[in-house]
């Protein structure tokens, strides 16, 4: 089922079929069930000896329990476009041919031919490129299981009842699925309520006592609680605490999350977690009015100097190689190319980030480009028919080419001397949040205010244009858009926004959250009310908070 609009509020632990609330997961082995009724173009393989052509696929190119299967598998199991063993090579259902996921080659070779189907070679899951998912179908997934239960005999496994984790040394995953037994499925029979997600769900919701002037801690933990993968990770008990408990604010944001989806109603008091950000994070202490955004990056450096410890130091697929939840959550790579004016040679570095930074029209910062007012064009679902600025316009800003100019000359590694340049951001890495902060508040030499430019944001947005793959598609200042819907990898959904009313001076903030579907509430402190898209979209925006419809994870 269709993830990206729908933003379930009850907490998930993975195994191996995953619902994590707000997302596609597209790792290859879990399975998103996409409707009750399933892939309806999985009838279009059930012909013939079609059961015995996939064990066929899983024994030979899967699963490969005998050293003879291994070696044809690692012989023969390379993309047909590029010859590469790796990149998620999948195999067509319908016809023999292997492709890369990860280059979309095995895209270009459904799209061409019209086969719906293929096989994930390292799990085995099955992926429909008509409905863009991995799909889940019994019969398929009972001769999958068989499968890799005879693959596992041919290695000497054998399977645990009760501690599955704890397997041989051998090839192969060393965790197996997990299998109701008997008993369990007669306590099951006998106990038929189950806890459903309705529309008129609250349980996530809670307001939170203003403690003085704390409102700018407030939204921010509205918006970390209501982060899908955020939340999963505090609900499944996953944090081990390498400090003293009483001085984590790991384990205090924990025991928040307990209390925010315990079902309680009343108002929580969040005066420990006030607390522990004064001890950690001192230029914040007191009850002057702080801003949100200074508070928000305080708290993540926090949480991601006290979690570090539960990955031993692992590195990771991230700018900031840590494995802790807030990178693999947060961390994003921009990457900053210097191109040298006379030898066009390029320097380019690759930075960590948890937040994009964007420029707006009427600050003492000249601003370009705006909206083609009047055109009635669209892009990223923004409407330019009244001109106003867009949340994509400020991001073409960003990503811009700048010259550098006489007074800022780089020594060039190419000419041995110093040139002018021009320098370029792009996105190298998109993180799975991406929060955008509109600069609204200007500090100068000269003058001190708020700028109140309204700013055109999207429920859904694509990152694709301002990607550093995406430069050589950049003409004159646009972009090209792709008109591949296979594609999907950079596109993201709003689930919170961030509000400031009054002045520089004297203010008050407020939270948007998106809690299921397309059901948003208003978070003022300690009162919650309903919220139309309409009331979201019309807010002024100063901190914008973006997931990806789709997550690939190692």
């Amino acid at each position: 089922f269709d993830l990206s609009r729908s933003y379930g509020s009850a907490p998930c632990i993975p195994t191996r079929t995953v619902h994590v609330s707000s997302l596609k997961i597209r790792k290859t082995n879990v399975v998103s069930v996409m409707s009750p009724a399933g892939c309806p173009h999985v009838n279009g393989f059930k012909v013939d000896n079609w059961k015995q052509n996939l064990r066929v696929i899983y024994q030979c190119f899967v699963w490969s329990g005998s050293a003879e299967t291994r070696k044809r598998k690692a012989k023969s199991c390379i993309c047909h476009m590029c010859g590469a063993h790796l990149n998620r090579l999948h195999s067509c259902l319908s016809c023999v041919f292997f492709g890369c996921f990860t280059k979309k080659h095995i895209h270009e070779h459904a799209k061409n031919k019209r086969h719906n189907l293929a096989i994930d070679l390292l799990y085995g899951g099955i992926y429909c490129f008509v409905c863009q998912d991995y799909i889940y179908d019994k019969d398929m997934e009972q001769i999958a299981k068989e499968e890799q239960r005879k693959a596992w005999k041919l290695q000497g496994r054998f399977f645990p009842l009760f501690n599955p984790s704890v397997g041989p040394s051998g090839v192969g995953e060393k965790y197996s699925t997990w299998e109701p037994t008997k008993r369990e499925l007669e306590l099951l029979r006998h106990n038929p309520k189950r806890r459903k997600i309705t529309t008129n769900c609250t349980i996530g919701l809670r307001g939170l006592i203003n403690l003085g002037n704390t409102c700018f801690m407030n939204c921010i933990v509205q918006a970390l609680t209501h982060t899908p993968l955020l939340r999963d990770f505090f609900l499944s008990d996953r944090h081990k605490c390498e400090m003293q408990s009483n001085s984590c604010l790991v384990c205090e944001m924990s025991q928040l999350f307990q209390e925010f989806y315990s079902g309680h109603r009343s108002p929580h008091i969040p005066f420990r977690l006030l607390h522990l950000v004064w001890t950690h994070a001192r230029h914040l202490a007191g009850y002057e009015q702080q801003d949100a955004h200074e508070f928000l990056i305080a708290a993540l450096d926090v949480l991601h100097r006290h979690c570090k410890g539960d990955d031993n130091g692992k590195k990771a697929n991230n700018p900031n190689n840590c494995n802790c939840i807030i990178d693999q959550i947060f961390t994003g790579g921009l990457q900053s190319d210097v191109t040298c004016q006379v030898c066009h040679g390029v320097s380019t570095t690759i930075d960590p980030f948890w937040d994009i930074s964007l420029d707006l029209p009427g600050s003492s910062t000249p601003f370009w480009p705006l909206s083609p007012g009047g055109d009635g064009s669209t892009l990223n679902g923004e409407s330019h028919l009244s001109g106003a600025t867009t949340l994509t316009d400020c991001l073409r800003r960003f990503t811009r080419p700048e010259h550098l100019g006489s007074s800022a000359k780089i020594k060039c590694s190419g000419c041995h001397s110093y040139q002018e340049s021009t320098k370029q951001l792009t996105m190298k890495k998109l993180p799975i949040v991406a929060c955008f902060h509109l600069k609204r508040f200007e500090h100068s030499a000269k003058l001190r205010r708020k700028i109140p430019t309204y700013v055109s944001f999207p429920l859904e947005l694509d990152m694709t244009p301002f990607m550093a793959s995406s430069k050589e598609s950049r003409m004159n200042g646009q972009y090209q858009q792709s008109v591949d819907v296979f594609n999907n990898d950079n596109k993201y959904s709003l689930f919170a926004v961030v509000n400031h009313q009054g002045t520089l001076e004297s203010g008050h903030y407020t939270t948007f959250i998106r809690q299921h579907k397309d059901q948003w509430f208003k978070c003022d402190d300690a009162v919650i009310t309903k919220a139309s898209i309409k009331d979201v979209l019309d807010s002024e925006g100063y901190l914008l908070f973006y997931h990806k419809q789709f997550l690939e994870y190692e």
